[in-house]
């Protein structure tokens, strides 16, 4: 109770400190819009650009443009498939999110999500008696605690041994890769086929998918990364532990002058990051595949790292990049049948124009700083 109450002094004069003074900025309704018009204009000015770029090759860009919007919310198939690919980068990016607001770089990710994969695969073919309204919450469980471990290494490593996380995190990615290559291929290798995978998981594990959706892979898992994200904000936002990770990513020295050890909060963070990752694991293996396939990650957590920057680092910027992300992975599909001279590499220029515009911070703070001038 005392420690409880000295804490929260600590909070009430962590308040008042110029440099974590904008942890407790009050809310305003046109900040809140300004704040809306960047990552917009930065999207819009990516496209912009690229559909620039389908003008120089010679191809029409209304032609693209009609034929990515057709192709990603066309039908009930085509919007399936498109909430689908957002699933895994939501959590990705959150997960990146999550590390960037305790001022740490999670590019583990990866490996992360690797490792809950790994896990909700392994506990599906181990243990097929468990009972099918319990099975996949025990699934799931696995693959948020196997990817929270992969994340608390490098937390550790950085808060107790001074290793940079980016270093780590990247070893871990290739120690992970390793690993559940060896463990597909020499222990759980499925003997239906060459292919390297594992075994099914018991039928019980499966999430049933959404039929209204038509023939998609589109589970129950989407809605559990919006609950996440839910979650995530609550976590930031409205608790005192995160409350302490934004600290420590603001401004490590003026954390800890008001008592926060951030050590534990990095160490904390970058467990949260894991876990979050490691529920790529949920869709991929329970509500998709059934099985661990090596290579069945087109660098998800790669990808969270721009979805995570294009959303700002906030729960509800993180959720419409990825649904953005998803979409142009979907839209693109199409453009080889549909165009002459663009084809579906096209969404990787489109998403690296669209990073360029928005990761472009010295525009945006100049015409930022502009629009609060003539709008004061």
């Amino acid at each position: 109770m005392i420690r409880g109450k000295h804490k929260m002094d600590h909070m009430d004069r962590a308040l008042k400190e110029p440099a974590l003074s904008n942890l407790s900025t009050p809310f305003s309704v046109r900040d809140f819009l300004l704040g809306i018009f960047q990552p917009v204009a930065a999207v819009a000015l990516g496209i912009a650009f690229a559909l620039l770029a389908v003008k120089l090759l010679g191809d029409s860009p209304i032609l693209v443009l009609k034929t990515l919007v057709k192709s990603s919310v066309g039908t009930r198939e085509d919007l399936g498939m498109t909430l689908f690919y957002a699933t895994p980068l939501i959590f990705t990016g959150l997960s990146v999110a999550i590390a960037f607001q305790a001022g740490l770089f999670n590019i583990g990710a990866e490996g992360q999500l690797m490792w809950g994969a790994m896990a909700a695969a392994l506990v599906g073919i181990q243990f097929n008696g468990v009972p099918g309204w319990f099975a996949p919450l025990v699934a799931s469980l696995a693959a948020m605690v196997a990817g929270a471990i992969w994340g608390f290494i490098p937390g550790y490593l950085r808060a107790r041994r001074g290793s940079h996380e980016v270093i780590n995190t990247i070893m871990m990615n290739f120690i992970a890769i390793g690993i559940t290559s060896y463990l597909t291929l020499y222990h759980f290798k499925t003997s239906e086929n060459q292919n390297p995978e594992t075994m099914m998981v018991a039928p019980q594990y499966l999430l049933s998918r959404w039929t209204w959706f038509g023939d998609t892979p589109l589970n129950s898992a989407f809605v559990l990364a919006i609950i996440t994200a839910v979650l995530v904000w609550i976590l930031l936002w409205r608790t005192t532990l995160g409350y302490e990770i934004r600290a420590v990513g603001d401004n490590e020295e003026a954390a800890r002058t008001v008592g926060i050890d951030s050590g534990r909060t990095r160490m904390i963070a970058m467990s949260l990051a894991g876990m979050v990752a490691g529920m790529v694991g949920i869709n991929e293996i329970l509500g998709n595949v059934g099985k661990f396939k090596l290579g069945f990650s087109p660098e998800y957590g790669f990808m969270g790292i721009a979805v995570a920057l294009l959303g700002r680092n906030r729960p509800l910027g993180v959720v419409f990049a990825a649904l953005l992300f998803g979409a142009l992975h979907k839209g693109t599909a199409a453009l080889d049948m549909e165009t002459e001279k663009v084809t579906r590499d096209f969404s990787l220029i489109l998403q690296a124009l669209i990073i360029l515009t928005v990761s472009a911070t010295g525009f945006w703070e100049k015409v930022m700083r502009r629009m609060r001038g003539s709008s004061s």
